[in-house]
């Protein structure tokens, strides 16, 4: 892929690269449905949006959305779909069709957060935040674009390694034992993997309260899946603490995650997760069956 340009967006920093058109999977539900590339897509347009005070990825839940623009006019406009590939992690992303070779300005426009924003995170990202860069789109850079294929490999349950970009970072959640907090330990569902915390001593907790994070990862590279449902039952000292939700909320240290608040200081629950949905992200190849099922598990 190419860079097109990076800036500050309000609070978020937000980098935009290109490459040749994708095909891709959209998810509803449990069901994944393939995008074909169309023959006047001209490019694969990507957004990364992180912190830039901790370099952390910032899955939107409200979403992104793309303008370009050539002489005043506008050629392209839509929201980019919120995706997941092996070697880039999470990001957004679709295909875009332009006019011809040539400078394009590209606008992006960052909505505020709805998950809950927690440590250092608090209190930011609540308002839109807005960058434009200048695209200057061949077609032959396009097709000039390298790619590597893999046949001695398809089909393994293996995944391609986490690209390493200087300028941008990738969405990767710590290992298991940097996590914060006490491991009430992992379990699997058919591809991803779940740790659960529990932390009785944080700053964003009051007296006689402790949280339940629970981290969602692929199984390779430790890909965040963001995105989901899931219910959460807590049983302290015989009784139930806790049966809700649990929300996406985003942490310096524990990452993109699904938690709760809880009133209870006790420091050996038994935690239920109930999947209700997978991850919505968009896949590209190599994800497009990978994460969809909807497992209950035991911590």
């Amino acid at each position: 892929m190419n860079m097109v340009g990076m800036g500050q967006a309000g609070d978020y920093m937000v980098g935009l690269t290109y490459s040749y058109p994708h095909r891709f999977w959209t998810v509803t539900g449990t069901d994944a449905e393939r995008v074909e590339n169309q023959s006047d897509d001209s490019l694969h347009l990507m957004a990364t949006v992180w912190d830039p005070e901790t370099s952390l990825v910032l899955p939107v839940s409200a979403g992104l959305s793309i303008a370009i623009e050539q002489d005043g006019e506008t050629v392209a406009e839509k929201d980019p779909w919120p995706m997941i590939s092996q070697n880039m992690s999470f990001h957004y992303g679709d295909n875009y069709q332009l006019d011809s070779d040539g400078m394009y300005q590209v606008t992006i426009n960052a909505s505020g957060m709805n998950e809950r924003r927690m440590g250092a995170l608090s209190g930011r990202f609540e308002e839109a935040g807005e960058m434009s860069a200048e695209l200057d789109f061949s077609q032959a850079t396009v097709e000039d674009l390298a790619f590597e294929r893999f046949p001695e490999r398809e089909g393994n349950r293996e995944a391609l390694d986490l690209m390493s970009m200087e300028m941008m970072p990738t969405a990767q959640l710590p290992a298991v034992d940097s996590l914060p907090g006490q491991s009430l330990g992992t379990a699997s569902g058919s591809d991803e993997v779940y740790a659960a915390q529990w932390l009785t001593d944080a700053e964003f907790l009051a007296a006689g309260e402790s949280y339940l994070a629970i981290s969602v990862r692929s199984p390779y590279n430790r890909v965040p899946l963001p995105m989901m449902s899931l219910d959460g039952v807590v049983e302290a000292d015989g009784e139930t603490v806790y049966d809700d939700a649990l929300s996406a909320a985003v942490h310096p240290v524990l990452g993109y995650h699904y938690g709760a608040i809880i009133s209870t200081t006790t420091e050996s629950p038994s935690v239920t997760v109930d999947v209700v949905s997978p991850s919505q992200v968009s896949r590209h190849e190599g994800y497009e069956t990978a994460f969809m099922t909807t497992p209950t598990l035991t911590f």
